[in-house]
């Protein structure tokens, strides 16, 4: 009781500091304040008064029994867990290539634009063969000659009539004759730029009417089909990550969410960062995901089907480093908290697995885990 009224005049005292006390006013001789401070003494006076009777009607009832405390409890169950790694990326994508000409010469006709859809093998662009088709005409109108000399001296060769030198000289001839049309075609093919694979001219780099040569950008061609992310992940994770792990791959900027597995680990660990590499395929059915474009990875590293999983804040330590959570039992008067010894596994969001300790069906202190203490009695206020 002596440490209640101390409390109620410290507060009394506080709620007063910060105002002119009954002798200040008294030597100023201000009736009117003086008024005021006593009906606000007297409220004051009520209302520690009403708090007092209640505190002792109050400690009368209960005769001196041990004040329960009050918590709220869960009961355990196992479930599945997935602990996650979080990571961060950007897309890529394989088919993101600049289009450069295999021979030199006169850029004579463009046949695309920006934006614009194309197929594999479509010209893109034609160079300046430099006569070459006409040469080729003319190593045509040669080879049909060699070939009929051919064909005429093996006839004679096989009745035995001629010279065998003849009829070899007209065989190579013909031969060489063939063999220098298909380097010609193979010449002018390359004045023909034709696209490597279907996609999208992101970018005409060069115009029609410039001089061109082998190594020279003239267009940009993506293919928004095959993106993929391509992330480092710390060695830690070696064995842990491997292809086909599930992944969760969130892109902020579009609001989106896929899921997708690794298709590739790589074999070599960077020894500049201790980590390697991995390949995620994500499906871009929108087209909204482009080349750049970051992303966030959480890439399942641990499974397990029947875990025990508990909120992080009802786990407390002792001096010794030995975690523990607050459990109930049943007691002489009812229940009461005990301590529990646990191991803890991984943590994921608000909550962590424990691994040993705990079984299912075990009840645990939840609001109140803190400030119970062992063979408290407890009264539980689930709502």
């Amino acid at each position: 009781m002596k440490h209640i009224l101390t409390i109620a005049v410290a507060l009394f005292l506080i709620s007063c500091g910060g105002e002119k006390t009954a002798e200040e006013l008294i030597a100023a001789g201000d009736k009117q304040a003086l008024a005021t401070k006593k009906s606000e003494l007297k409220k004051q006076k009520e209302t520690i008064e009403k708090t007092i009777a209640k505190i002792e009607a109050y400690e009368k009832k209960s005769k001196g029994e041990a004040i329960k405390a009050q918590v709220s409890t869960m009961v355990l169950k196992d479930t599945l867990f997935n602990h996650y790694v979080e990571l961060q990326g950007s897309v890529d994508t394989k088919q993101n290539i600049t289009v450069m000409p295999e021979t030199a010469g006169l850029l004579t006709q463009v046949y695309v634009k920006e934006g614009q859809r194309v197929s594999k093998g479509q010209r893109l662009a034609r160079i300046d063969d430099g006569g070459a088709a006409q040469n080729l005409e003319q190593m045509k109108v040669q080879a049909q000659l060699a070939k009929t000399t051919y064909e005429r001296q093996k006839r004679l060769w096989e009745q035995n009539i001629g010279s065998e030198i003849q009829y070899l000289q007209s065989k190579a001839n013909y031969e060489a004759q063939e063999r220098s049309i298909n380097a010609m075609q193979q010449q002018l093919a390359k004045t023909v730029v034709t696209a490597p694979f279907s996609g999208t001219i992101d970018d005409v780099i060069t115009e029609q009417g410039n001089v061109v040569s082998p190594g020279m950008p003239l267009f940009r061609l993506v293919s928004l089909k095959d993106m993929y992310l391509k992330v480092d992940v710390p060695e830690t994770y070696l064995t842990a990550i491997n292809k086909n792990t599930d992944v969760i791959v969130e892109f902020p900027v579009l609001g989106e969410t896929v899921k997708s597995k690794i298709r590739q680990t790589s074999n070599y660990i960077n020894p500049s960062n201790r980590s390697f590499s991995i390949e995620v395929p994500v499906d871009n059915k929108s087209g909204n995901i482009k080349p750049n474009l970051t992303a966030k990875l959480r890439i399942n590293d641990y499974t397990s089907k029947n875990a025990i999983l508990v909120p992080l804040n009802v786990i407390n330590e002792n001096q010794d480093g030995d975690q523990y959570v607050m459990v109930t039992a049943q007691g002489e008067n009812g229940l009461i908290a005990k301590r529990r010894e646990v191991t803890t596994g991984k943590a994921s969001g608000d909550y962590i697995e424990i691994l040993s300790g705990l079984e299912p069906g075990d009840e645990i202190i939840t609001e109140g885990a803190r400030s119970v203490k062992p063979d408290q009695e407890i009264n539980i206020i689930n709502s």
